[in-house]
């Protein structure tokens, strides 16, 4: 991840994951970092592909960082109000989008949501079946590690894949939006962070 990230970037992320650790601790942290490898290997899978067809994003700033990790840090922030669970699901829902925006792009044309047609690879508002399975595998590996990092019960991890998949979702739903000049790739990212972190708070 380092290699991925220009200084102001590294900075932020440092910040946020000192930030998180002094809150939450250490599972609060090795979740956050959990989520960081998952991002590296999903953003460079299929590199030539992406490479191919001028969507692979490798240097990234602090943009990024702030747009993926603002809202987790916010939330380890409150967790002893809150607990654990919005910290969770916000982290869940960013790894599905992860997830979904690299991986899916590798399925072909997505079919966009503003007016269901086929569209290029990498555009926001658009979904495939590929995108949505992914979203649902990067939100599992979340609840699947927070059984062993919080001691979450299988019901629990799986409501926390569920979040995720939702954010994800109210991400591409955004995504329209930011097509249309309305946003932008951090604002959508944000807004993704902040309904799983919402919906994390009804989760038990």
């Amino acid at each position: 991840m380092v290699a991925m990230l220009d200084k102001p970037g590294l900075t932020l992320a440092i910040l946020f994951g000192a930030a998180v650790f002094i809150f939450g601790g250490a599972p609060y942290l090795a979740l956050m970092l959990f989520f960081l490898i998952l991002a590296v290997f999903v953003t460079k899978y299929g590199y030539y592909e992406k490479k191919e067809m001028g969507i692979y994003e490798h240097d990234r700033s602090w943009e990024n960082v702030l747009s993926n990790g603002l809202v987790p840090a916010a939330c380890a922030a409150l967790s002893p109000f809150v607990g654990p669970m919005p910290y969770i699901a916000s982290i869940s829902a960013v790894t599905a989008d992860k997830f979904a925006s690299e991986l899916g792009v590798l399925s072909g044309e997505p079919i966009s949501l503003d007016g269901f047609r086929r569209v290029k690879p990498g555009t926001s508002g658009a979904v495939s079946i590929l995108g949505f399975i992914m979203s649902l595998c990067g939100g599992a590996l979340i609840g699947i590690s927070s059984v062993f990092l919080f001691g979450l019960t299988p019901t629990a991890a799986l409501l926390v894949a569920l979040a995720g998949f939702a954010g994800g979702a109210i991400d591409t739903l955004f995504g329209v939006l930011e097509e249309r000049g309305l946003g932008t790739k951090g604002t959508t990212n944000i807004i993704c962070a902040i309904a799983g972190a919402i919906m994390g708070l009804y989760i038990m």
